[in-house]
């Protein structure tokens, strides 16, 4: 499956809220991403489907997200981009209780039909 093809179905089950089947069905076992930020509680960088799976029950938990947009993909050989708009309160952190918006850009690298590589790109960051 080419890197468009992969795209559409990834921005297809994020924005019915299949975020889990998107990364079981798409990404790699030993997948990694990269973040332009990180903390303690969530590394900059992970490697492993295991540890993405993580990350995004994380920012499920550690939110209340009000809505989001994706636009997308954008491809260009063996990679695309998608860019995420979201509307969240952290529950918790420096910025608990605070609405805000946060819009970044998605780049996925593929190789074998799979995602094996995906960088995060916001203001910020």
């Amino acid at each position: 499956m080419r890197a468009s093809e992969i795209g559409e179905k990834m921005v297809a089950l994020c924005r019915e809220g299949k975020n889990l089947e998107a990364l079981e069905t798409l990404f790699s076992n030993d997948a990694e991403s990269i973040e332009a930020t990180g903390n303690e509680q969530m590394p900059a960088e992970m490697k492993g489907l295991d540890a993405l799976k993580k990350k995004n029950q994380w920012f499920v938990e550690n939110h209340e997200i009000h809505g989001g947009n994706l636009k997308g993909p954008f491809p260009n050989g063996d990679r695309f981009t998608v860019i995420f708009d979201y509307d969240v309160t952290p529950k918790a952190g420096p910025m608990a209780g605070k609405r805000m918006q946060l819009e970044e850009v998605g780049l996925y690298t593929v190789e074998g039909g799979k995602i094996v590589r995906e960088e995060f790109f916001y203001q910020g960051g």
